[in-house]
């Protein structure tokens, strides 16, 4: 069984109606009657919602899909010395993008793929055991896709 991280799109969202729920708290405290607990967002929160996405993030989203900068395929297998094929390609050039890896994107893990992991990992401050997994995909896709793009 394969675990995905959650997109970036599902954080933002996440963060949305977390946000929403906290305004919610206040204005039910000030002064206006009760209602019952609901399952859904009123329309005005749901505006109010959008609203403040769109002061958030404009047009400036970073995406993975259509818009993403490396699109070999959307596959996210795990991925160690020796593997081979586009995921392998695709986890290269968002090494490329992420640190300036400058790797042929042959879509071979071999040595230098896995040394420019192990510079992602630690740079990225998360586990470095050279493998491309769960979470190396999650931050290297999102990094990759980074406005600011290379770090490190």
């Amino acid at each position: 069984m394969i675990v995905r991280a959650p997109s970036p799109e599902v954080i933002r969202m996440r963060r949305v109606l977390t946000a929403a729920a906290a305004l919610a708290l206040p204005i039910s405290l000030a002064g206006a009657p009760p209602v019952a607990a609901s399952h859904s967002i009123p329309a005005t929160a749901v505006t109010s919602i959008q609203a403040a996405h769109k002061l958030k993030n404009p047009t400036n989203l970073v995406t993975q899909g259509p818009d993403d900068v490396c699109n070999y395929t959307d596959s996210r297998p795990s991925l160690r010395l020796g593997a081979s094929g586009p995921a392998v390609q695709q986890a290269q050039c968002y090494l490329n993008q992420a640190i300036g890896a400058g790797l042929d994107e042959d879509g071979d893990f071999g040595q230098v793929t896995k040394s420019a992991t192990v510079d992602f990992q630690r740079c990225a401050d998360i586990i470095v055991d050279g493998r491309i997994g769960a979470q190396t995909w999650s931050f290297l896709s999102f990094w990759a896709n980074a406005p600011d793009a290379p770090f490190c």
